[in-house]
């Protein structure tokens, strides 16, 4: 009897996993999708570059739809120019090839023959936006493409109309800490300086030179940008900026809009 009901128990575990499998496979969604919310500031900063040990898994040469992948030994000297394609919602919360969960919101990537994990510098050949990544994943499978990058890695290498994007890479192998200058410029009260050449953002006016003064610190902590507050005729005006091109500055205004700040505009 008790042979009996498990055997029934496990044609029935047998059957619905072979139901689930046709309707899905591995992942929720048979078609990759993008997000429903665009990356946030945090999101949107590069990975910071460390020196790691290799990951137990994803190492070593492997086989996909019959062709043969030779996993490198070091990331020493690579460099690669390619296309770069991104993957989103559909793997979202899935294992990556290293055992680790993808976060379509961090900085990460899939390449066919990096160590797992390695640092890389990626930038978009047409704009000349660069991101950094962390590798921690196999793929793209596709003859024409070198790299899968994140939801977040492609928002800012602005290539999410594309969908690809012709880029160049280079892994990273120094792990030196880079010191940061001084975020806050602190214009004097009074003094109505003209502002550097190049876009900003304002934030918020205000009377109030404590709380600009908080409200600059605070914004320079967390879009680690130059954040300055001219005053003139007794307003202080808090601005980000000037932001260079490789700064997704609509990404951060759209950020800025949800978070306190709806009338943040840019200023050209």
């Amino acid at each position: 009897m008790i042979k009996t009901t498990g055997s029934y128990a496990i044609l029935l575990l047998l059957l619905l996993l072979n139901a689930c499998s046709s309707q899905q496979g591995r992942y929720q969604q048979n078609n990759d999708s993008t997000p429903t919310r665009l990356p946030n500031a945090a999101e949107l900063r590069d990975a910071t570059p460390r020196k790691e040990r290799p990951s137990r898994g994803g190492n070593r040469d492997y086989q996909v739809r019959g062709k043969h992948y030779q996993v490198l030994t070091s990331a020493d000297n690579f460099s690669q120019s390619g296309i770069a394609s991104w993957y989103g919602k559909k793997f979202h919360g899935h294992l990556t090839s290293n055992g680790e969960i993808y976060d379509m919101y961090a900085m990460s990537a899939a390449h066919k023959n990096l160590p797992l994990p390695t640092y890389a510098k990626v930038t978009n050949v047409k704009n000349n936006k660069s991101v950094i990544v962390r590798v921690n994943d196999r793929g793209p499978f596709h003859q024409d493409r070198i790299i899968d990058l994140s939801y977040s890695a492609a928002y800012k290498l602005d290539m999410l109309k594309t969908g690809t994007a012709e880029v160049k890479i280079t892994a990273i192998r120094d792990f030196t800490p880079v010191t940061r200058q001084p975020l806050v410029v602190k214009t004097k009260p009074g003094s109505g300086a003209k502002l550097a050449s190049g876009d900003y953002i304002q934030v918020l006016a205000t009377k109030n030179q404590t709380l600009a003064k908080n409200t600059a610190n605070a914004l320079a902590t967390l879009y680690q940008q130059n954040v300055i507050y001219p005053q003139q005729d007794g307003i202080f005006r808090i601005r980000i900026g000037p932001l260079d091109a490789q700064t997704a500055t609509h990404a951060i205004l759209a950020t800025l809009k949800k978070t306190g700040y709806p009338n943040a505009y840019l200023l050209r």
